[in-house]
């Protein structure tokens, strides 16, 4: 929160830099899509970072962060993991195992520490991703914050 922004810093923004991180927050309000998202965070739409939560099992869910322009390939995150079978939880499950609502969600300061899937095509760059808060973004050098998560890299798009 500064004086000329009354709005508190999104919850996820403590969590990340008591990790370590240096991390950028930026306000842009509300989007509709990737590309707006993007725009309104003066980045590409694949730098921008979508934080997924899977299930594996009951009360057994994971974070998954691909490129905001790519989507997740079940077959290679299933061989991955060793499993069979993965979903995504809905709305409110993911809100349940988390702490945040869909739109917002980020491995920043969750309700719990669930294990992290990332894609090896963020490392290198700077990305953008969910603060916990709608219309908030943390920015966070992509390679730091994998280091920091304890992220398992893979091809997984």
């Amino acid at each position: 929160m500064t004086p000329d922004d009354p709005t508190p810093d999104p919850p996820a923004l403590a969590a990340a830099r008591a990790l370590g991180l240096e991390v950028s927050v930026t306000r842009h309000g509300p989007v509709r899509s990737l590309v707006e998202a993007a725009a309104a965070r003066g980045v590409r739409p694949s730098d921008i970072v979508k934080t997924m939560v899977v299930r594996r099992g009951p009360d057994d869910f994971l974070f998954v962060l691909v490129p905001g322009d790519r989507e997740i390939s079940w077959p290679k995150l299933r061989a991955l993991l060793g499993v069979s079978r993965l979903s995504m939880p809905d709305a409110e499950a993911a809100y349940a195992a988390t702490g945040y609502r869909r739109g917002t969600i980020t491995p920043f300061g969750a309700r719990t520490a669930w294990p992290v899937i990332a894609d090896a095509s963020l490392a290198g760059r700077r990305v953008s991703l969910g603060s916990g808060v709608h219309g908030v973004a943390l920015g966070v050098d992509a390679a730091a914050m994998l280091a920091a998560l304890g992220a398992t890299v893979a091809d997984i798009v």
